[in-house]
């Protein structure tokens, strides 16, 4: 398959892909963040009925409750902050993008958050190459697919940073983080509200993905990124960002 961009055109092998998004299960094995409940899976009971094989149902019918924010890999649109409301099935319309896979060691501020700030992605950069940003901070390890983020004051992005996203015309931002913003900041989400320009110059058709992991054996470099979400008419879902390596 080819695609193009901005007048460049790339081959790509739809037969290897790689999928950023962590699997949710019931229980506590699984990212969770801003003290949200776990994920829960439990059998449909009504009557005689019990929606599980393994305790003798004829079928598997499950309830699910998850939260998207807060239980594992989701994306996000600017609904999230504003007061007006916006849902992502009707912002996010496109599916498929070119996608610039960074690495990064947050940076360590002299109050002891770890921080990405501006200059380091400016290094990892080049104008008008993507149209989607993936970060991948450094160390990165197994741990992401199953930590309790909460109280624990993870990293997050300079506020700086997000505005410049929005210079290099980036409109899709993923990242291994629950936050692009530190966990307590008394309400200001500054890197939130910059991305997305809200509420000034609001960009409805932008999309903030968190809680991806990305595999150490996927180079840094240039993808082609396929953005799956459920239709929900929420400001957020469960997501499955999927890359594909280019040529």
């Amino acid at each position: 398959m080819t695609f193009s961009f901005n007048s460049r055109t790339y081959s790509v092998d739809l037969s290897r892909p790689t999928d950023l998004s962590i699997v949710l299960r019931d229980g506590a094995e699984n990212p969770n963040c801003f003290w949200a409940p776990m994920p829960e899976f439990a059998p449909v009971r009504a009557g005689d009925f019990v929606g599980s094989t393994a305790e003798g149902g004829v079928v598997n019918f499950f309830n699910v409750r998850i939260n998207p924010h807060g239980n594992g890999t989701h994306t996000e649109c600017v609904g999230h902050i504003a007061r007006e409301r916006y849902v992502l099935h009707e912002c996010l319309k496109s599916y498929h993008f070119l996608a610039k896979l960074v690495s990064v060691y947050p940076r360590r501020t002299e109050e002891g958050d770890r921080v990405i700030f501006r200059d380091q992605l400016e290094e990892l950069w080049e104008t008008g190459e993507a149209e989607a940003l993936i970060i991948r901070t450094l160390p990165n390890d197994d741990l992401k697919k199953r930590c309790n983020y909460s109280g624990a004051n993870p990293p997050y992005l300079h506020h700086e940073a997000a505005a410049w996203m929005v210079e290099c015309g980036i409109r899709h931002l993923l990242l291994d983080l629950p936050s692009v913003d530190r966990e307590e900041d008394g309400g200001q989400l500054l890197a939130h509200k910059a991305f997305w320009q809200y509420p000034e110059n609001t960009r409805t058709d932008a999309t903030i993905t968190e809680m991806v992991y990305v595999p150490n054996e996927l180079r840094d470099g240039l993808y082609l990124l396929n953005l799956q979400t459920i239709s929900l008419d929420l400001d957020a879902s469960p997501s499955k960002p999927v890359l594909y390596a280019v040529e």
